[in-house]
């Protein structure tokens, strides 16, 4: 599932290609995924404006208008952004295109259907509505504000992390990593942990995994030689003491994690 990195990927990708183009047309592939509202009224919404910002909460992108109003898009397990011009080249899971003056295109494709498209006026208003938590990379978020969030949780620091009301952004995979690059296990319980701890995982989410996996383009093939994302699999070792990975369930999701680097 796309997650921070993933989207904020996307973001830049919006920028770079989308913005300050009119839109001549809306056509919306699959109305089951719009959420909150009709497909007549987003066309009503987008047609004949033009994207001029962009934002991102979590995992929710946000497209502003001119004029007002937002683009809501979420990614689900596959989706993605595509821009192109020629039709051979336009994604095969295509659920909207949006078609601008220029002659290009801008598709969301999710092959498992299993992302939102929406509309808001507010972007923050929309993440609160939603009960979302604050942003991971929020500048305003500071580790004082990050200690008192999840001392509260009685669960696993991992199931913690992972819970968007709590903070948005981190899914199941950026969550090994911050846990790992910490050396913290993930089913320590979150309100048991020590100051140093959540020093630690502060400081990795902020300036070393998440900024990474951005920088990195998200892509494993990548990642630092010390990251065990490359090694999520059967027989992955650890890239620190170069034993063998264990696979655990936490929360529902399947786990990765060294043993030895992340005492329980």
């Amino acid at each position: 599932m796309p997650e921070l990195p993933d989207v904020e990927i996307f973001k830049q990708y919006l920028d770079a290609t989308a913005l300050h183009q009119t839109i001549d047309a809306v056509d919306i592939r699959s109305s089951s995924m719009l959420k909150g509202i009709s497909g007549k009224k987003l066309r009503q919404h987008l047609q004949g404006k033009r994207f001029t910002a962009s934002r991102r909460h979590g995992k929710y992108l946000f497209a502003g208008l001119d004029g007002d109003g937002w683009l809501v898009l979420h990614f689900g397990m596959s989706g993605f952004l595509k821009y192109f011009k020629n039709p051979e080249n336009e994604p095969s899971h295509d659920r909207l295109c949006i078609s601008f003056s220029n002659g290009y295109h801008l598709s969301y494709d999710s092959q498992r259907k299993l992302g939102k498209i929406g509309y808001t006026v507010d972007p923050q208003a929309f993440a609160e509505e939603k009960g979302l938590g604050p942003d991971a990379l929020a500048p305003h978020l500071e580790m004082d504000d990050f200690k008192k969030i999840f001392s509260r949780s009685r669960g696993s620091i991992k199931g913690a992390l992972m819970n968007q009301d709590l903070l948005a952004g981190i899914g199941n995979v950026y969550a090994d990593e911050i846990l790992f690059q910490s050396g913290v296990h993930p089913q320590a319980k979150a309100n048991s942990l020590k100051e140093k701890s959540f020093k630690e995982l502060f400081r990795e989410m902020r300036e070393k995994v998440l900024p990474t996996a951005i920088e990195r383009r998200a892509d494993p093939a990548q990642f630092p030689d010390d990251y065990i994302i490359p090694q999520r699999q059967k027989g992955g070792h650890c890239p620190k003491c170069d034993g063998e990975l264990q696979q655990i369930k936490v929360s529902g999701r399947t786990t990765y994690l060294c043993p030895r680097c992340q005492k329980k």
